[in-house]
């Protein structure tokens, strides 16, 4: 049966790169995990095992320990973009370049010693980043994983359809928690125009989402999940496309009348599994979705 080559790539995962700028005194840390995927003329590398194409991954290894030193790591996006346009600028026979980097944040602990450079790591949320680069054109994708929050009141859950299976209660004052996992795909695409303040539009992203999550009066997860987009998209004009996937955390009221006690709200059972998944995209007007709709593939 005749057969062909489909769709290829390849490169090195989770490169571990920790870059310490020394200010004097006082250290700074940037601490990625990186994974390079690389595409282009690949065919006879898979057809007859000619290498004559193939830059070796422990090249693409390398160059991002070279580039941490030789350019610094100012942020995620723009260390992944450096990397990005060397692969297909210095090699004929790549014609694209993916970078995925998670970034692991840490603070710094005051002491009254000398210097500043002891940190503990920060225990909140993974940083994400995608850069795709084709020779011609950019494609940059932002996120974060793991952001656990919670609102303890001010949502609520009922009016839904119920069958001969519905057996949960109606909730007029719940606990709403989940895990943020949101993916932002930025509108800068070409080197002739300015490049969006990486660092600066993260933090704002994030300081939205949190901002709307804290002060939307919910009903139900997708409206909450709908305000923090629509805040993003309205505040932060570099965003064209906010993708969420929210693990919605229960929190069930736990039965306390066996014990003669009330229960006002105020003992709760936190169930890990199963739990209830909402995921969306928010778009700005007039703009095309284009981050996967499983979030795991990017």
């Amino acid at each position: 049966m005749p057969t062909f080559l489909g769709q290829n790539q390849y490169g090195k995962a989770e490169n571990r790169v920790v870059r310490i700028t020394r200010d004097g005194a006082t250290h700074h840390i940037k601490d990625l995990n990186v994974s390079v995927s690389l595409s282009g003329d690949m065919d006879e590398v898979h057809y007859s095992g000619s290498n004559a194409s193939v830059l070796p991954t422990d090249t693409t290894k390398n160059t991002v320990f070279a580039f941490a030193k030789e350019h610094g790591i100012d942020s995620a996006e723009q260390f992944g973009i450096h990397l990005a346009r060397h692969f297909v600028t210095s090699q004929d026979a790549i014609h694209r370049a993916r970078v995925r980097v998670e970034e692991y944040s840490w603070e710094r602990i005051e002491h009254s010693g000398e210097g500043a450079h002891s940190f503990v790591r920060r225990g909140q949320e993974t940083r994400l980043a995608q850069i795709t680069y084709d020779g011609s054109s950019w494609e940059v994708v932002s996120g974060l994983k793991d952001l656990t929050v919670m609102n303890s009141t001010d949502s609520e859950f009922w009016g839904y359809v119920k069958d001969r299976y519905t057996t949960l209660p109606e909730a007029y004052d719940r606990i709403l928690a989940t895990d943020v996992s949101a993916r932002w795909r930025f509108g800068w695409s070409d080197d002739a125009e300015d490049a969006p303040d990486w660092e600066e539009s993260y933090a704002r992203v994030k300081g939205h989402l949190l901002r709307a999550f804290a002060e939307t009066y919910s009903r139900s997860l997708q409206q909450t999940l709908y305000a923090m987009g629509a805040r993003i998209i309205d505040h932060r004009d570099e965003i064209d496309e906010i993708r969420f996937s929210l693990p919605n955390k229960h929190h069930f009221l736990v039965d306390l009348e066996p014990f003669g006690l009330e229960n006002d709200n105020e003992v709760y059972f936190a169930a890990d599994r199963p739990y209830g998944l909402i995921e969306a995209t928010v778009l700005r007007d007039g703009c095309e979705a284009k981050i996967p709709a499983d979030l795991t593939n990017l």
